[in-house]
């Protein structure tokens, strides 16, 4: 049945001021609108809902029962306003992130941190997933955005780059002699090699890499994160190509050694995916607001120069 919420909020405001002139004042119209409004009212309903008396207008039994629904509906869409506007004022509301145990770790965690102790009303949901997953995830409609390890080529998605990394190989102290000078690519193959498992978007980074100097790596061990192949390099199993960014105090301290790529391994970014023409919600938007823009810190760069 179609509903013409304008007729009821004529008929509400009739019934309250118990005036058709009171009403037209409250709504800002015409008496004669307000009087044509309640016959086709009426007439839609089958009968009165007002009796005229020597003070104005009072409710019929039908118009007595449609009241009590007519009040609990405007307070419904009362109640609907205020969430709105709570969401809004971020005093309510949740975000679902998706992200890989990696990145949740390393990169998104101080972000999570930051927002949650300004918004602690806002509920946060993160699902650890490869890129191809969580983009998978996000096409799905299942999260509101991603954290993801590169751009994705699809058309639906919008890929904002919030910082820039650079992959590296790494091994223990045992293998300290090779950092004295470059290695070529095509001789890590005598060193083993630990590598993350294939579907991740890191391995098939790294695979692209060799495979452009014609190269295919067979690694010893493939594992589930970056967190494992620093471990399994920290205990001398083998060399592993990490991030850097997130291996700073190993490096540091001398526990993990860099060897220098040649070719050198080229940058790569780290971004939020987003489903073009979906609008984000009031949380999405502030948690976003919080991650650094990589594409406007280089054009302040370029402005600057």
């Amino acid at each position: 049945m179609d509903i013409n919420l304008e007729w009821y909020r004529v008929f509400y405001w009739i019934a309250k001021t118990g005036s058709l002139t009171a009403a037209a004042e409250q709504l800002h119209i015409t008496q004669p609108a307000v009087s044509h409004t309640v016959k086709q009212l009426e007439d839609k309903m089958g009968g009165a809902l007002f009796f005229r008396t020597s003070k104005g207008v009072k409710l019929t039994a039908e118009g007595d029962v449609l009241l009590r629904y007519i009040e609990q509906a405007f307070h419904s869409i009362s109640n609907g306003e205020k969430a709105i506007a709570e969401m809004n004022n971020l005093n309510s509301g949740e975000i679902h992130i998706g992200a890989s145990d990696t990145l949740c770790n390393h990169y998104l965690l101080t972000y999570l941190e930051q927002f949650h102790e300004q918004h602690p009303s806002i509920r946060i949901h993160v699902t650890n997933r490869t890129t191809p997953e969580t983009l998978a995830l996000l096409k799905q409609g299942k999260i509101d955005f991603g954290i993801v390890g590169s751009p994705s080529s699809d058309k639906q998605i919008h890929y904002l780059r919030t910082a820039l990394v650079h992959d590296c190989l790494v091994g223990s102290k045992k293998y300290a002699h090779l950092a004295r000078t470059p290695i070529a690519l095509d001789n890590i193959r005598h060193y083993p090699l630990l590598m993350l498992e294939n579907g991740a978007s890191t391995r098939a980074y790294i695979d692209e890499y060799a495979a452009s100097s014609g190269i295919k790596l067979m690694p010893e061990f493939e594992l589930g994160s970056i967190d494992l192949l620093v471990q399994f390099a920290l205990r001398g199993f083998g060399l592993a190509f990490v991030i850097r960014e997130f291996v700073q105090e190993r490096l540091h301290k001398g526990e993990l050694i860099e060897l220098t790529m040649n070719p050198p391994l080229p940058d790569r970014s780290i971004g939020v995916a987003t489903l073009h023409g979906v609008p984000l919600s009031a949380a999405s938007k502030a948690f976003l607001a919080l991650l650094p823009s990589y594409d406007e810190q280089a054009a302040n760069r370029k402005s600057d120069a």
